[in-house]
């Protein structure tokens, strides 16, 4: 039997020596399918453009994760950051998934504006079957009846957003669990069961839509939790996809998006290209700008369909996931809802804009007196306060506006919002 430890660090090491195509020999026919040596090449490259040359590789973490497959994590070290190459390998020494993840970082310290004391926590499982995941519901102390939220992340993160040493998911439940708001946060089923993403049918409903609805459910099942007043909350893609959420279950009291983004999603991944080659030119930003602007045309072509391979698109996703994407308008499916809206934008944020992104959310909601839109000059995509232009990576440890967490447990529950000032300005953010 292959030891998977080995055959990650021999990856690693092929991947860093650029031997991308040795790298794709290893895969399993699932894998290759969804990816290839040219996908690899340019997510290394755009990572390593971001956190410099490699420095030291660390030893490699292993995790059984089913009958026949252990994950094995490879911590890797850069001049200005790092990342840590996750895959999935069986017996024979064959991936079965790869993916590049932020630094595990430091060790996370509750921002200044939480009171734990205030709030308990219990581990609780999301969904039903064998894509069940694991989640945590962050209840207020007392009698309640407490308003809810559901938090929805996106791309495949764990429960609290893990972003190098950040988890601004974690800022954000226990920031509104000190405010009176009950919270449930949960693995993504693309992180938790890694190929589901890539097999052919897969679409962002199934992303999103019925792990969003379990979670929905299980809040409204707390004695504390007030059934009629469980919202969800989506960050970039799955700010997105809080619409389709709510249009799936009409019990949702109503949406909050952050840094929701809604031009086509092809045409966003050729906008951040092209800006990290101009915020850092170079031969691996420029050759990823080009195969990005390669995939993004493929997938916006006339002649996309169900058998085109996985591994000529974008993010190895499967051509149903883009041919979905074309079919959903999430500005259009917001204004045919009923339901009450807050909607929030960084002003630095460079993946989601303010003029291109919010401005369609401006203009498809004008007409809703129902809808806040509040931008944060000073906050860049994930919320974090800032100065002058935002840059990729994230290496120090960081906190969620608390200007923000206090904006949406004021929108939440209008009645303790001056409770929520109140937080807000009693301590400043750590980080």
């Amino acid at each position: 039997m292959t030891d998977p430890g080995v055959v990650a660090g021999t990856v690693v090491a092929m991947a860093a020596e650029g031997r991308f195509a040795d790298v794709e020999e290893l895969f399993a026919p699932r894998l290759r399918a969804a990816a290839s040596a040219e996908t690899l090449r340019v997510g290394w490259e755009m990572e390593i453009a971001k956190a410099g040359p490699v420095t030291a590789v660390g030893g490699p973490v292993r995790e059984p994760v089913k009958a026949g497959l252990v994950r094995v994590s490879v911590p890797v070290t850069c001049r200005r950051g790092g990342l840590t190459v996750v895959m999935s390998v069986d017996g024979d020494g064959m991936l079965h998934g790869l993916r590049l993840a932020p630094p595990s970082g430091t060790s996370w310290e509750p921002p200044a504006y939480t009171v734990p004391g205030r709030f308990t926590e219990r581990e609780v499982t999301v969904g039903a079957g064998p894509l069940a995941v694991p989640g945590t519901v962050t209840l207020p102390r007392g009698r309640g009846p407490w308003p809810a939220v559901v938090l929805l992340a996106s791309g495949p993160f764990d429960r609290d957003l893990t972003t190098g040493p950040d988890k601004p998911f974690k800022d954000l439940a226990w920031g509104l669990g000190s405010r009176g708001v009950a919270v449930v946060r949960f693995d993504k089923v693309t992180h938790v069961h890694p190929g589901v993403g890539s097999e052919p049918g897969f679409t962002m409903a199934d992303e999103y839509v019925p792990h969003a609805i379990a979670a929905v459910h299980l809040l409204q099942r707390e004695p504390a939790v007030d059934p009629a007043r469980v919202y969800v909350l989506g960050h970039s893609g799955g700010g997105k996809a809080t619409t389709r959420v709510a249009a799936a279950e009409a019990s949702v009291a109503g949406l909050v998006s952050l840094a929701g983004d809604t031009v086509p999603l092809s045409r966003a991944a050729v906008r951040v290209a092209r800006y990290l080659a101009e915020l850092d030119p170079g031969p691996a930003t420029t050759a990823a700008l080009e195969t990005v602007s390669r995939q993004a045309a493929l997938v916006e072509s006339p002649g996309l369909s169900p058998s085109t391979p996985a591994a000529d698109l974008l993010f190895g996703w499967p051509a149903s996931y883009w041919l979905d994407l074309r079919e959903y308008d999430p500005v259009a499916t917001a204004a045919g809802l009923a339901k009450p809206m807050l909607i929030l934008q960084g002003g630095r944020d460079y993946q989601v804009t303010v003029a291109d992104d919010l401005a369609r959310w401006r203009a498809g909601l004008a007409h809703r007196s129902d809808v806040t839109i509040s931008v944060h000059d000073a906050d860049d995509h994930l919320f974090f306060r800032g100065e002058g232009p935002a840059k990729p990576g994230y290496e120090s440890p960081q906190h969620v506006d608390p200007a923000v967490v206090a904006e949406i447990a004021g929108w939440l529950a209008p009645r303790r919002r001056g409770i929520a000032r109140f937080f807000a300005r009693r301590r400043p953010v750590a980080g």
